[in-house]
């Protein structure tokens, strides 16, 4: 009987350290706060990890190309990318004017040249990269805008979606490359109102300085008209 309830104070613990391991796993939070300042944390370069462009995408009406740039692991069996569960060469999918994936970058390309140029030789993650299409045919303003990742703000050393995500803008040929969204503020949805051109977007600012977006944080709301040069961001309050 004693053996039994060994066995079972053994059993218990294991279960209660595996418990333990998995809610701090979902529980990590998306911000550390090590210091005051706000420095950008910078991300080791992974030796494992190789370059791969998809065939490149040309926007509807556009003069540009557009070649998605992801990474692939070389560890392990074969060659396995950031997006695909499965082994693949595939880096990116494309679809209703939406490039998606986990990109280190895009590179552009204007159609009858030669000359291939990066976004931003910054390191990003980019979730997203939307054509503005329906704005593009009512003002002639042909513009993509960004979901992504920028910093480590949970410091564990690499860019994920365990990181916080901004929003940023640029022209359809990668110039103008523009953040629009606060540093160490949690972008939470954004939308076109096209009749007006105006971009609106969410964020969420970390307010408690917990690490975590809650109830007990701040909406922040913001808008900017995507016919100004400088995109200046604008503040709002509907509540």
């Amino acid at each position: 009987m004693k053996m039994k309830n060994h066995f079972l104070y053994i059993a218990l613990v294991f279960v209660g350290l595996f418990v333990s391991c998995k809610k701090e796993e979902v529980e990590k939070p998306k911000v550390t706060y090590e210091t005051t300042s706000k420095v950008k944390p910078q991300v080791a370069v992974d030796s494992n990890q190789i370059e791969v462009a998809d065939l490149p995408i040309n926007m509807e009406g556009t003069n540009f190309l557009i070649h998605p740039i992801g990474v692939m692991s070389s560890k392990g069996k074969g060659i396995k990318s950031s997006y695909d569960s499965e082994e693949s060469f595939t880096v990116s999918n494309y679809g209703e004017y939406q490039i998606t994936g986990y990109l280190k970058n895009l590179k552009f390309q204007e159609i009858g040249k030669d000359t291939i140029y990066a976004l931003t030789d910054k390191q990003i993650l980019i979730e997203t990269a939307t054509y503005l299409k329906t704005v593009a045919d009512k003002s002639k303003q042909q513009l993509l805008v960004y979901s992504l990742t920028d910093m480590d703000t949970n410091k564990d050393g690499k860019l994920d979606s365990n990181d916080i995500k901004s929003l940023y803008i640029s022209t359809i040929s990668g110039q103008k490359f523009t953040k629009l969204s606060v540093d160490f503020q949690e972008l939470i949805d954004w939308k076109v109102i096209e009749s007006k051109n105006l971009l609106y977007f969410r964020s969420i600012e970390d307010t408690n300085k917990n690490g975590e977006f809650d109830a007990e944080d701040s909406l922040q709301y913001h808008f900017i008209n995507l016919l100004d040069k400088d995109w200046k961001v604008n503040r709002y309050k509907p509540i």
